[in-house]
């Protein structure tokens, strides 16, 4: 899988006339070389990805990883770096690019230090950025990608379901996070031990839980904290963040009720939340810009008397978002085998309701991978 993913890259770069590429996101250097660590720039230590169109691999990283490089990277060569040790990572890269009149990097994706090095190492007139050709690559996943999108829908469902049976009346907000957490590693250990032969990937969840309930309901990516629900409120849910089996990454969301619905004018946007995730599903095919999903999306909310809305969805995969996005602007022609993210969202002075899920664009229509139940009535609890 990856050595044809790292081919699929070198033919790209050798059409787009590209000799030398520098690739510093750590989920693309996953997805070329099966390589991950978990320090990357939060600890100051940067992993370079060095691919020649026509020469070896080469994976410069951090000698603390070097064991976790050697055991998992796709790579011909690993290159590791110590702290204070001579040039550290920059000591292999002017050989690495030494010669090549047009070097591709990710402006967006790499870190300060070596962006600052490379432009000191490089003409700016030699640089140009590989992102477009990357995410064109990732956008139409293989049949292993899908079924680690279906197995990742499983885990969400897990989280949900735990999440929803811990709310209740004068449950703080935290106890949520932690069913929800239990209940997703441990659908993610069976679904590991059941299908997949790396014992190195850990099933647990690590991100926080979004989630939010009575007035902190408008705050979108509000954290559980030790706020204790009531009956009566609105509480939201959302896994865009943990849901992330084998490194596959979905969005899915949910608004409740504790018991019943204390103010009622917050049941009729939440309608209006639903119906316009319908509406873009009802877009959703094969064949139309990204931007028309979302234009239908937002029809329905404006047509409310609600203000025009964020972004209907994203797509995800191996980045909690990749290409495209259901947004306006953007043209790219939904085709199958691309995983979406869909929202219906509607949000008021005072309250928020959101749901949303992900799906796999098929042939004909679309797969849902993740499922619970969104009715009034089903979600009141």
């Amino acid at each position: 899988m990856f050595e044809s993913r790292m081919k699929t890259l070198r033919g790209r770069m050798a059409d787009a006339g590209i000799d030398v590429a520098l690739i510093t996101d750590d989920d693309n250097v996953y997805y070329l070389t099966g390589y991950y660590d978990y320090l990357h720039m939060e600890f100051g230590r940067p992993t370079i990805l060095v691919v020649s169109k026509d020469a070896s691999t080469l994976l410069i990283t951090p000698t603390i990883d070097l064991n976790t490089a050697q055991a998992s990277a796709r790579v011909d060569r690993i290159a590791a770096w110590n702290d204070g040790m001579g040039n550290e990572w920059r000591e292999e890269l002017p050989a690495a690019v030494k010669g090549a009149a047009r070097i591709a990097i990710e402006p967006d994706h790499m870190p300060p230090s070596v962006r600052a090095y490379v432009n000191g190492l490089v003409e700016a007139q030699k640089l140009e950025a590989i992102t477009p050709i990357l995410a064109d690559m990732r956008m139409i996943k293989s049949e292993q990608e899908l079924q680690l999108a279906r197995h990742a829908g499983q885990v969400a469902n897990a989280m949900m379901t735990g999440g929803r049976a811990a709310i209740a009346d004068g449950v703080p907000e935290y106890e949520v996070a932690i069913a929800t957490s239990q209940a997703g590693t441990r659908k993610a250990a069976e679904l590991l031990a059941a299908h997949y032969d790396d014992a190195d990937m850990s099933p647990n969840t690590h991100f926080l839980q979004i989630m939010a309930s009575g007035e902190t309901i408008t705050k979108t990516h509000h954290r559980a904290t030790t706020r204790v629900m009531n009956r009566g409120e609105p509480v939201f849910l959302c896994f865009c963040g943990m849901t992330n089996f084998h490194r596959f990454k979905l969005g899915f969301d949910r608004t409740f009720w504790i018991g019943d619905i204390a103010d009622e004018t917050q049941a009729d946007v939440y309608e209006v939340a639903v119906a316009s995730q319908q509406a873009a599903l009802d877009a959703l095919r094969p064949g139309v810009t990204a931007e028309s999903v979302h234009a239908a999306y937002a029809e329905v909310i404006q047509g409310a008397g609600h203000e025009y809305p964020f972004r209907c969805g994203r797509a995800t995969g191996f980045s909690f978002v990749e290409k495209p996005q259901l947004v306006t602007g953007d043209t790219t022609i939904l085709q199958p085998g691309m995983v979406l993210a869909v929202d219906g969202s509607v949000t008021v002075e005072t309250f928020r309701a959101q749901v949303g899920d992900s799906f796999i664009i098929t042939k004909d229509g679309y797969e849902p991978v993740t499922d619970h139940p969104k009715t009034l009535e089903e979600v009141i609890l």
